[in-house]
């Protein structure tokens, strides 16, 4: 890989690095700090799937005390140190009982797995990552359960006793033979017995029935019982499935569950999984923030941004555009942009650290409004993709620490793990032009200037394929956030582009430099740069 200068402003402390030879220094201010209380719905989240993260037991499964041995990795809780990631919210993959390593097949929606620890664990894992300053929340999956849910096992055993009038034959979608809709899919509930229920995603995920109002009762105690315990909120999974093609139901649902939610904890944050096209999507956010997964993926704005094959300037147009669509649904909406997630093949598979794609995607969507989402390992260039054997267990594979952690793949995967070649954490630690120190920069600079996070656009037309920047104004502050993500310095003259006069640079992070002389801005190569 080549060798590549990382430079970065940090809060009030120097922050150094060498390249070539040559060191520099850069400092903020101290009048340009941020001191204000900010909205904690504004925050970088990182996706973790307990049981290939980290084992304390040497199991092979990862579980609770491996993720609080893990906690000063993500965040330590100091900001000025430098030494961690430097995260402020944690999405838990499912972790509640489950037959299967992925756990969105609930079989107790009020417990722990056991192959994670115990309510006791998850409690002391929330108060280390809340010293810490990171809130917490976790998938909640309530379009189905598991077939092993006690509530499917009584349903089951009701009619295969001729008990038609059980409460929990009301617990699900189930219907007769005449009944079955057009798109849905059923699977016979007892051998001979006219009466199916619907399970879209498997036959082992029975569908509840969200019109029982039981059922609402219950997800009522469900939620109680998790804030109870001091998360800070739920991504809610499958969205779009509770009343499958019927959207106004769906949306009607989720504002009660929201409602509910808030009843609460006022404060909660909620993010849903509708994963659709954005004007499918946009709709959703009448009820809560959404995954944006126009962003996402190989064929994602970021990525092709990223690529050179949409430009900088089309980028910020189309999040613009975006953005705008969406507060005409909800005024106070929030974006969260990401890359990939454990549904998905990882990004490090189509964006290369060599070629510095994988650093210009994340500059690209780090540095921009919303609450981003890391998958966990996207930060070091994990790699993992179905392949031929058809399985998500090969996009879920378990972190590389490259140390002694006993932590393995998950059942089912398949993936060759002489494929890793982008290193481990241990690797990334100790080289300061890596994928990580770079993450970590951009978390910094995120969070040093609170325009790029809350601020409104305003687009700046330039005319180039890889320059291009935009500004966010908040609370009557200004910042530029400008990227090169071509191969070559760029020299430009902003006043050519904006009236907005520029005298305080922020901060820089990528391959190269950047220099402001007047309103001549200088930027390396593949460099990002943030300008008051």
């Amino acid at each position: 890989m080549k060798k590549f200068i990382l430079l970065f402003i940090l809060f009030i402390s120097i922050f150094s690095l060498s390249a070539c030879n040559s060191m520099r220094e850069y400092k903020i201010e101290e009048d340009l700090l941020v001191s204000e209380e900010l909205d904690d719905n504004f925050r970088v989240y990182y996706e973790i799937l307990v049981g290939t993260y980290s084992d304390s037991d040497s199991d092979g499964l990862g579980d609770f005390q491996g993720l609080i041995n893990r906690l000063d990795y993500l965040n330590d809780g100091d900001d000025s140190s430098g030494k961690s990631l430097g995260i402020e919210g944690i999405w838990l993959m499912p972790i509640m009982p489950s037959p299967s390593y992925h756990k969105y097949d609930v079989t107790n929606y009020k417990d722990i797995d056991d192959d994670y620890g115990t309510v006791d664990d998850f409690s002391q894992f929330i108060t280390e990552a809340n010293n810490r300053g990171i809130e917490v929340i976790i998938d909640l999956v309530l379009n189905h359960t598991s077939n092993q849910h006690p509530w499917f096992k009584a349903a089951k055993q009701a009619v295969q006793d001729g008990d038609y009038s059980n409460e929990y034959l009301d617990y699900y979608t189930l219907v007769t033979q005449d009944e079955k809709e057009d798109g849905h899919v059923y699977y016979q509930l007892v051998n001979g017995v006219d009466l199916y229920y619907e399970g879209n995603f498997s036959s082992s995920m029975p569908e509840l029935n969200m019109d029982n109002p039981e059922v609402k009762d219950e997800i009522i105690e469900i939620i109680e019982f998790w804030y109870d315990l001091g998360v800070h909120g739920f991504r809610l999974d499958a969205a779009k499935y509770v009343y499958l093609h019927d959207e106004s139901k769906n949306i009607d649902f989720w504002n009660w569950f929201v409602s509910e939610c808030k009843e609460i904890n006022p404060d909660t944050y909620i993010v849903g999984e509708v994963w659709s096209g954005d004007s499918e999507i946009a709709d959703y956010y009448e009820s809560f923030s959404n995954f944006d997964f126009g962003m996402s993926q190989s064929s994602g704005v970021i990525t092709s941004t990223a690529k050179g094959i949409d430009d900088v300037s089309w980028y910020f147009a189309y999040l613009n555009q975006y953005r705008n669509i969406v507060t005409n649904v909800n005024s106070e909406a929030i974006l969260t942009p990401f890359i990939s997630n454990h549904d998905m093949n990882r990004a490090a598979g189509y964006l290369s650290l060599e070629d510095y794609t994988m650093y210009n995607a994340a500059s690209l969507y780090m540095l921009t409004y919303g609450t981003p989402f890391i998958y966990y390992g996207e930060e070091i260039g994990m790699k993992g993709v179905r392949g031929t054997e058809n399985t998500d267990a090969n996009r879920r594979l378990a972190m590389l620490w490259g140390d002694r952690d006993s932590v393995t793949d998950p059942i089912g995967s398949t993936y060759d793990n002489d494929n890793q070649i982008n290193g481990t954490v241990k690797s990334h630690l100790k080289d300061k032009n890596s994928l990580y120190n770079h993450y970590k920069k951009l978390i910094m600079l995120r969070k040093a200037n609170p325009e790029i996070a809350r601020g409104t656009y305003t687009l700046i037309d330039f005319d180039y394929i890889t320059f291009g920047g935009v500004l966010f104004t908040y609370n009557n502050s200004s910042v530029g956030v400008f990227h090169n993500l071509g191969d070559s310095e760029v020299t430009i003259n902003l006043s050519n582009y904006t009236d907005y006069t520029f005298s305080v640079m922020r901060g820089y992070v990528g391959y190269g430099e950047a220099s402001l002389d007047g309103q001549i801005l200088t930027i390396s190569a593949n460099t990002s740069v943030v300008l008051k």
